[in-house]
């Protein structure tokens, strides 16, 4: 549906799309886009700099309440309309992930007509100037697409110039992962999202269907321990957490290699991602034992439950149980059994999607987990960055470990200054190591996005984000 100002290729370079080149100027705080000339939405009006100017505006206005997209522009300014075709992105500091940030769907460029509907319009029917346009949207149960006859403008690298090949798209919405993969073997869909790790033997071995796999960037699966207050605000009794899960072992019979279990807080696909942290924080219960007692967590009660002045060593977990995927309930039971063996008394709070944010503004909770993607390191500011901790003063609210260090915070700064993608390296490998080393992060998972289709089904492509695109995709008669 959207296209975005500029792309980004699978090794985190930049290409033209909407705009076909860029200046930067030498203090990083403006970008100069000169943009294509030939591109209309799919209401028919034209896109043009003053496109552009009212999306960012909009992405940042408080109104809009866009947190993630605005929380990746964070020192925007504002952009100035240079003429028709060249915009002027003026930012309060440099931000060198800015580049990256503009290629994602979270920043791609809808018709400014629609902009001015409304929240609930816009949840229902984006319009952009992408390859597909949505004819119908049914909450829970599926969107359908029809080919942009006039789309001549695809991102540099894409295998075709034109329209799609396919003239119509449809998503359903199956969530049971046995009629999901129901639907691929018996031929009543082409292709499935998610193949569960169970099913993906049996799908490589279908000699009718096919099966990709791309590793996701960004946050992988984590669990964030609160820093701030309670029993984890103690980095040993944090450390003794993470050491007494055998996360290796857990991961590895429940997703059959499927999932890889994680050492540092970002993937390994991500760019700036640090090797030096699968040293780091592994699998040792004496190690956690010993750290307990240091902690003064001496003495167990009736239940085996260590304890310290009368109270028992409890952990709050904010687990959302009914939006759960991947089978996180079923490993949640598993590290809860887990720490029950060190004596660590895991507890899931009666969490839901629409009392989860008051929650976590209160921070009334010691454990939270989800995953962040994102397309390179600049992921750690969001999840790291004392300004992201939740409150509702503004910042992405992606720091559930509500962590605040003076280093951490001085090295994320520094990565917003410099375009050496060395020098970004060495600091993103800063973090992720005094993270991992603080135990401010418990790394469980890198997410692939796992795909599975008919042999009929041909051009699925991947972006940067590692999510399926269909503008090249076609379907061979059978």
């Amino acid at each position: 549906m959207l296209d975005s100002l500029v792309s980004l290729d699978p090794k985190g370079g930049v290409h033209p799309w909407l705009a076909t080149s860029w200046e930067v100027s030498p203090d990083g705080k403006s970008y100069t886009f000169a943009l294509r000339k030939d591109v209309t939405f799919s209401d028919g009006t034209p896109f043009d700099a003053e496109a552009v100017k009212a999306n960012l505006d909009h992405v940042v206005d408080p109104k809009t309440k866009s947190e993630l997209a605005a929380g990746l522009i964070t020192p925007y300014k504002g952009t100035e309309v240079v003429d028709p075709h060249t915009v002027r992105i003026t930012l309060s500091r440099p931000h060198s992930p800015l580049l990256s940030a503009l290629s994602t769907p979270y920043l791609g460029i809808q018709s400014p007509a629609t902009l001015k509907l409304g929240a609930d319009a816009l949840a229902r029917k984006v319009v952009g100037s992408g390859p597909f346009v949505i004819d119908a949207f049914t909450p829970r149960q599926g969107i359908t697409y029809h080919r942009n006859p006039k789309y001549a403008w695809p991102p540099q690298g894409a295998a075709h110039a034109g329209p799609a090949y396919l003239e119509k798209l449809e998503f359903k919405v199956l969530r049971e992962d046995s009629v999901r993969v129901g639907a691929l073997t018996s031929g009543q869909v082409d292709a499935i999202g998610s193949v569960p790790p169970v099913n993906v033997s049996q799908v490589k071995a279908d000699s009718r269907l096919w099966l990709e796999t791309r590793q996701a960037p960004g946050g992988n699966y984590n669990y964030y321990p609160n820093t701030q207050k309670g029993v984890f605000s103690d980095v040993r009794v944090r450390q003794a957490f993470r050491a007494s899960i055998d996360f290796k072992t857990i991961i590895g019979k429940l997703y059959f290699g499927v999932f890889q279990p994680a050492a540092s807080p970002i993937a390994p696909s991500t760019f700036g991602y640090d090797p030096g942290t699968e040293q780091l924080g592994g699998y040792d219960p004496q190690a956690a034992s010993k750290l307990l007692d240091e902690a003064g967590w001496t003495t167990r009660d009736a239940q085996g439950y260590r304890t310290k002045d009368g109270r028992r060593l409890t952990v709050r977990w904010m687990f959302v149980k009914m939006i759960a995927r991947e089978q996180r309930a079923v490993l949640s039971e598993q590290v809860q059994a887990e720490a029950r063996k060190a004596g660590i008394d895991v507890q899931f709070l009666d969490v839901t999607p629409s009392n989860y944010a008051p929650i976590a503004l209160r921070g009334d909770y010691d454990l939270s987990d989800y995953s962040w993607q994102r397309v390179d390191a600049d992921a750690l500011r969001d999840l790291f960055a004392s300004s992201n901790i939740p409150n509702d003063q503004g910042g992405s609210g992606a720091n559930a470990s509500r962590y605040s260090n003076k280093d951490v915070d001085a090295w994320l700064d520094q990565t917003l200054d410099t375009t050496d993608p060395a020098k970004r390296v060495e600091l993103y490998g800063k973090v992720q190591r005094k993270v991992v080393e603080d135990a401010a992060v418990f790394p469980v998972y890198t997410f692939n996005y796992v795909l599975g289709g008919a042999k009929k089904v041909h051009g699925i492509t991947w972006e940067a984000q590692a999510y399926p695109s269909f503008y090249d995709a076609w379907v061979s008669a059978p």
